[in-house]
């Protein structure tokens, strides 16, 4: 028997772990690339985070308004989990290697990648002084762990568009990193995440 989301969500809400379950599979397979993207695919730290993830999803879901999609949520909590730990387990930052980094982009702005101080929200806010297409795409590939087929879908761009968009990103925000004095250190590792 199939379920919708309002269901399911309901169902979270109240703590019935048949719908907790249902919501895990359900998004278990998005979730977990996503993680793994993050973890160079390591699996073992990949479900550490999912895990956590998922628990603040169960936490939180009954704040979800459906004022968007669910899976759009999920994501941003599973990314906030991501973000939390690396911040948290800072022994792993040096040797973390994110599949796309290219070796330029290892030390922004002559400073290297140690981080600690700023938040996601702190992210947040540098990635707005970019172009409203460009912070689309970056924010979808970078945050929401979109690959770039998905993201000509959703924007109806092609992927070549999306990749010139996220590159353009990319420059961008090197720039905006080079005049920041306070807090770099996180950004830093995000920039890394994402290069």
């Amino acid at each position: 028997m199939s379920h919708n989301e309002v269901e399911i969500v309901a169902g979270c809400a109240r703590n019935e772990r048949k719908y907790q379950e249902m919501l895990y599979r359900r998004y278990f397979p998005t979730m977990i690339q996503m993680c793994l993207r993050y973890t160079n695919g390591d699996r073992e730290r990949a479900l550490e985070i999912l895990n956590d993830g998922f628990l603040r999803v169960f936490k939180k879901i009954d704040t979800f308004e459906f004022k968007g999609s669910l899976e759009g949520w999920i994501r941003r909590l599973v990314f906030h989990a991501i973000s939390d730990y690396f911040k948290q387990n800072q022994k792993y930052l040096d040797s973390f290697v994110f599949s796309e980094i290219q070796p330029e982009a290892k030390t922004v702005g002559g400073t290297e990648g140690v981080l600690s101080n700023m938040y996601y929200d702190d992210l947040l806010k540098i990635i707005e002084y970019l172009p409203p297409a460009t912070r689309e795409v970056f924010r979808l590939y970078a945050i929401e762990g979109f690959n770039h087929s998905e993201i000509g879908e959703q924007l109806h761009i092609s992927v070549g568009t999306s990749k010139w968009h996220l590159s353009v990103a990319r420059e961008q925000l090197r720039k905006l990193l080079d005049k920041q004095t306070t807090s770099i250190s996180l950004i830093l590792f995000f920039l890394n995440l994402w290069l």
